[in-house]
């Protein structure tokens, strides 16, 4: 099994992930597992990921239906623990530069799953 790396605050991509999940109406980022997690009050819609082979990336739930698509790009792939609940990763290295409207659009919809009814209200006239 691949093993979780630790995370530095310097991390590459670090920077611009949190800046795209910390848009979201009541977000927050949380130490949890040894990385950043991001929560729409307490529930998770992401993490920044790394593992061995793939040290750079960010955990999401996909909407059910996109799911297949995205497992058939290798820029995805199936994270350790949160695999199993129907979550994905992209690696952020997997391609030269990292599409941050793309990743921006990924997070939404994990966003989406578990924010509150008031936090979608918010999200829709923000």
């Amino acid at each position: 099994m691949a093993h979780p790396r630790t995370y530095r605050d310097d991390d590459p991509f670090l920077a611009e992930l949190r800046d795209v999940c910390l848009a979201f109406p009541e977000s927050c980022e949380v130490e949890a597992w040894g990385r950043p997690t991001f929560r729409a009050g307490k529930k998770i819609f992401a993490v920044f990921s790394g593992i061995d082979d793939r040290p750079y990336g960010v955990i999401f739930k996909p909407e059910p239906d996109e799911r297949p698509a995205l497992l058939e790009d290798r820029r995805f792939y199936v994270p350790p623990y949160f695999g199993p609940g129907g979550w994905l990763a992209l690696d952020f290295q997997a391609r030269t530069h990292v599409d941050w409207t793309e990743v921006s659009e990924l997070v939404d919809g994990s966003y989406r799953q578990v924010a509150l009814k008031r936090m979608l209200r918010a999200l829709e006239e923000g």
